[in-house]
């Protein structure tokens, strides 16, 4: 790795969260998970105390989550995070012992009813913080603003690794599901997902792909990742691990858009030069060919895979 690709590669750059796998915090096999014990070539996890766990379960599943938290190991390689469920349950989250073992929470649900109480727990901790933009303020541009302008506070942006955009939510909201082969952006979320990415991309904020639901359609998700990609959106969330090698398989980068934005980082770059059939000019594709160079660090450069070899895995 060169030393501007070991650079990009930070800890916690969007990127390095591949295909964050979501599973509900009374999960058995939790700790083992954790741990990598269990999916060991997964990046980074999401222990959710919200939607996945019903509200009779919710304190067994916080017990169950305390208990493993004595267990966690230090894993530099495998992010680990907890979709908390309101701000009265980060609150029990942040009193539990060994709540250091994480690396930050998803608070779901985020508008500015609910800023002040999650960010005001929240200070003096170095917690990484992903707010999901899933409520009915997502589809009030005025609000995303809004939102946007209060999110960009010094000592709350530096905290904030991405925004996750929770599409089944917002689909909820308007009294709909996504119908089996269609990508979200065949929807009327489509629009809604490139305001949010003009609203929020140009002043520094990564925003996640929301989730594919359907675990038997390959071909639907890999369309719906170019689309993710082309939309500048990472992070896609899995719900299943036969979905992750699928979806980080797609985040790696192909050779030639690799060799072109190593000629575009290069200090004695022409302004503008033809490469591989394209143009490439400097003053406008340097945040482009940053994000390729961060995807290569964390993912590779891409060889054909058939999609046979996407076996299934065990949960």
């Amino acid at each position: 790795m060169s030393q501007y690709e070991h650079a990009l590669a930070s800890p916690f750059s969007p990127w390095c969260l591949g295909a964050p796998l979501y599973m509900p915090a009374h999960r058995l096999d939790l700790m083992d998970i954790a741990n990598g014990e269990k999916l060991p070539s997964l990046r980074a996890m999401i222990f959710c105390t919200e939607d996945a766990v019903a509200k009779q379960e919710l304190d067994s599943s916080l017990r169950h989550l305390a208990l493993c938290l004595q267990g966690f190991r230090e894993t530099p390689q495998r992010l680990r995070f907890i979709r908390t469920r309101n701000p009265d349950i980060l609150a029990r989250l942040l009193d539990l012992p060994g709540i250091e073992k994480i690396d930050g929470f998803v608070l779901p649900k985020f508008n500015h009813a609910v800023f002040h109480a999650y960010f005001d727990q929240l200070q003096g901790t170095t917690f990484k913080i992903m707010p999901t933009l899933e409520t009915q303020d997502v589809f009030d541009l005025g609000a995303m603003r809004e939102l946007r302008q209060g999110l960009s506070q010094e000592d709350i942006l530096q905290r904030i690794l991405m925004l996750r955009i929770g599409g089944n939510d917002l689909m909820n909201l308007l009294g709909l599901r996504r119908p089996r082969g269609f990508t979200l952006y065949e929807t009327p979320l489509g629009q809604v997902l490139a305001h949010l990415v003009t609203i929020f991309k140009p002043y520094g904020f990564a925003l996640s792909a929301p989730v594919f639901e359907y675990l038997d359609d390959h071909a639907t998700l890999q369309k719906e990742i170019a689309l993710d990609l082309a939309y500048g959106l990472t992070g896609k969330t899995a719900i299943h691990p036969d979905q992750v090698p699928m979806i980080e398989f797609a985040y790696a980068v192909d050779k030639a858009d690799y060799d072109m934005a190593l000629s575009l980082v290069k200090s004695d770059a022409p302004a503008v030069f033809r490469m591989h059939n394209a143009m490439c000019e400097v003053a406008t594709h340097q945040q482009w060919s940053q994000t390729i160079l961060n995807r290569q660090a964390c993912f590779g450069v891409k060889m054909f895979r058939p999609l046979e070899v996407f076996a299934e895995s065990s949960v």
